[in-house]
């Protein structure tokens, strides 16, 4: 896969992907990394200890979360991306659905843009990625971070999850985006319940007749705490147990907050299934 210049290499390993919010708010790390130095610390802490992508958010999706403008979410990534960009040599993706802050960002020196709607905030989202042959993660959410976990309800989650990420392909693909620069998220926690995350982990080889690299993003959220009756700041090992089974059921990417402990745990489920 080469994004912008930049190629991410498939199937030998598991990449991992390391989180870094410059929000507020953000529901784990909320406000740790609001100044442009604290991001670049933690950003070459995260690849010091295995990270080949970082993902950087400049609006929370937490549950409840309300959307912030464009400037405003420009005035808190664009910075960090430029710093970034300047210290590590790994794939800087950016977490945004609106087609204005992915351009800047790009043209900052991001290689792929996370979009949370699956081209559905935006419509002029695919065709900015197109442009700039950037690479694309399509994620699944049902409403808006707003309104998501109010009593979400499915007939099957797998299958509607499945048909709302290939319609979002075919939205792609319509408007030039190179195939082998798509990578699909069946948003875990994402207007979901514990039961349908659970369901989702369960069935995810079911994804990979999409023929897409799979991302899966599982870290410190609630339905780990549902089940082990921990909160967000003792969730690492339940988190590095639903990468290590992501990964044996067909992950290439995983998106965590800490980096050692999934980078760890990624390597030896690889030795063992790779």
């Amino acid at each position: 896969m080469n994004c912008r210049g930049k190629t991410l290499t498939l199937g030998a390993r598991t990449h991992v992907m390391g989180i870094l919010n410059v929000t507020p708010d953000s529901f784990s790390d909320g406000g740790c990394y609001l100044d442009v130095q604290q991001a670049v610390v933690h950003a070459k802490s995260m690849v010091a200890e295995g990270a080949t992508l970082i993902d950087i958010g400049g609006e929370s999706s937490r549950p409840g979360a309300s959307p912030v403008s464009i400037d405003e979410e420009l005035a808190r990534v664009i910075p960090v991306i430029r710093a970034i960009v300047g210290a590590v040599d790994v794939l800087i993706s950016v977490d945004t659905y609106k087609s204005e802050v992915a351009r800047q960002a790009l043209e900052a020196g991001a290689h792929l843009i996370n979009d949370i709607t699956a081209l559905r905030g935006d419509p002029a989202m695919a065709s900015v990625v197109a442009e700039m042959e950037a690479g694309l993660i399509l994620m699944h959410i049902k409403g808006t971070p707003r309104t998501m976990q109010k009593a979400p309800q499915y007939d099957d989650v797998v299958g509607e999850v499945y048909a709302s990420l290939q319609e979002s392909i075919q939205t792609a693909e319509a408007a030039d985006v190179a195939a082998e620069r798509i990578i699909i998220d069946p948003g875990i926690g994402f207007g979901k319940t514990a039961e349908h995350n659970i369901e989702l982990l369960k069935r995810l080889t079911e994804f990979r007749s999409l023929n897409k690299p799979l991302l899966i993003g599982t870290s410190r959220k609630s339905f780990i705490g549902t089940v082990l009756g921990l909160p967000v700041t003792e969730r690492v090992e339940g988190t590095a147990a639903t990468v290590c089974w992501a990964i044996t059921h067909g992950a290439d990417i995983v998106r965590v907050h800490d980096v050692k402990a999934n980078v760890r745990a990624a390597e030896m489920t690889d030795a063992l299934y790779r």
